[in-house]
């Protein structure tokens, strides 16, 4: 049998054993007795309801709304899926709500919208605002996942992150922040080629510009080659992106010669040995496209062995994995009623991520991993997803920084 096969007959099975799905409503209060219900719900139940009309306030005290995300997506590019729809993307929402709730205890309502059009998911969004303390945006195609979420986060008062962009952004940072120390370099001298021009490769280049890269020292390409003002196909946010100190015509291998990093945000197998051959000393290759990532550990531990390498696979070393920030970074805002998650937050949990790595790794971690010596380094340079110090590291830096209503 092959291993294919049993993957796809295992997680089948998985998501159909006992109750269908992956997570489920628990009542929080005593049930038991005819009191508890007329507590619960008719008459007691319009007490608190008064106190909320009085005291909109009083909604964080009464209700769930505190600690309760609303996973919205439309299935239009799903994990490496692509439009698959809303229905499909279901057990990948409900696999979100999974991993909120195990690692920063956050309830989680999964919602699957069927529609395309942008106004008719920001305006079922918005009139959902009552219910929820946050909202996470999910698997939402470029470039229609810009536009809903700077409208979200101008029109709602709680906190709104599409974590295909930043998560991807604040994970990929902490680890190229690190890898550049390892191999003493800074973000300013540093030239970076990003292959993938789409929502997470435009909001990680913005966050390491935020970092100190330079525009001119960043190479994006799309499908159809590198982003240059002489085109007349940019759609979306590349065009924010666009160098001109290269020719229009330039190639991916030709910008590789003398990089000093690259991130793959595309496609599997579009990266050679020889372009990695090319690359300055000591160069970082972040090939994050799932499941099969731009150049393989092998090929690219192969080529050279000064090179630091991260995917985003859990079989590898470096994995960059959102789950290292999106439980975090919510956790952090719904604590002190955040009305928006902003670029001061998204770098302290960088900030907190990178710092974390450099501690001493914990016996649960070594052992969860079959390891007996994880330590910063080439092979280490971000936390792991088991990594129990996660809650009490990355969202604590969030309370303390000053952020406004957008």
């Amino acid at each position: 049998m092959s291993k294919k096969k049993t993957l796809r007959e295992d997680a089948l099975h998985y998501h159909a054993k006992g109750r269908p799905g992956k997570i489920e409503v628990v009542p929080t209060k005593e049930t038991a007795t005819q009191r508890d219900l007329t507590l619960a719900y008719s008459p007691g139940v319009a007490e608190p309801c008064l106190a909320i009309a009085e005291n909109p306030e009083d909604v964080y005290k009464y209700t769930a709304k505190a600690n309760l995300v609303a996973v919205i997506t439309n299935g239009t590019a799903v994990l490496g899926l692509g439009d698959i729809g809303p229905l499909a993307s279901k057990p990948v929402m409900e696999g979100k709500g999974l991993l909120f709730k195990i690692y920063a205890d956050i309830d989680v309502f999964d919602l699957e919208l069927d529609t395309k059009n942008v106004d008719e998911f920001v305006r079922t969004v918005k009139i959902l605002e009552p219910t929820f303390g946050g909202v996470n945006l999910e698997d939402i195609s470029a470039p229609e996942c810009f536009e809903i979420e700077e409208r979200l986060k101008a029109e709602l008062n709680i906190p709104v992150m599409h974590d295909d962009q930043h998560g991807t952004a604040i994970i990929s940072s902490a680890a190229l922040l690190n890898a550049l120390e390892i191999v003493g370099k800074a973000f300013p001298s540093t030239k970076i080629v990003i292959n993938g021009a789409g929502a997470a490769a435009i909001s990680c280049t913005r966050l390491y510009q935020g970092l100190g890269a330079q525009k001119e020292n960043i190479f994006m390409f799309d499908s159809k080659g590198l982003i240059h003002s002489s085109r007349t196909d940019l759609d979306g946010k590349k065009i924010e992106f666009a160098n001109e100190t290269v020719s229009a015509n330039t190639s991916l291998a030709e910008a590789l010669v003398g990089a000093d990093v690259f991130i793959g945000l595309s496609k599997g197998n579009i990266l050679n040995q020889e372009m990695v051959k090319s690359m300055a000393k000591d160069c970082i290759v972040f090939a994050m496209a799932n499941p099969n990532p731009e150049i393989s550990y092998e090929e690219a531990m192969g080529a050279r062995k000064d090179i630091i390498f991260a995917t985003g696979r859990s079989d590898y070393p470096n994995q960059v994995n959102n789950v290292l920030g999106f439980p975090y970074i919510f956790r952090g805002a719904l604590d002190v009623r955040s009305k928006v998650i902003n670029e001061e937050m998204k770098l302290a949990a960088v900030r907190a991520l990178a710092d974390l790595a450099k501690k001493s790794v914990p016996d649960i971690v070594n052992m969860a991993y079959g390891k007996d010596n994880l330590a910063f380094g080439r092979e280490y340079i971000i936390p792991k997803p088991v990594d129990p110090r996660l809650l009490t590291t990355v969202a604590p830096p969030l309370h303390v920084q000053p952020w406004k209503p957008v």
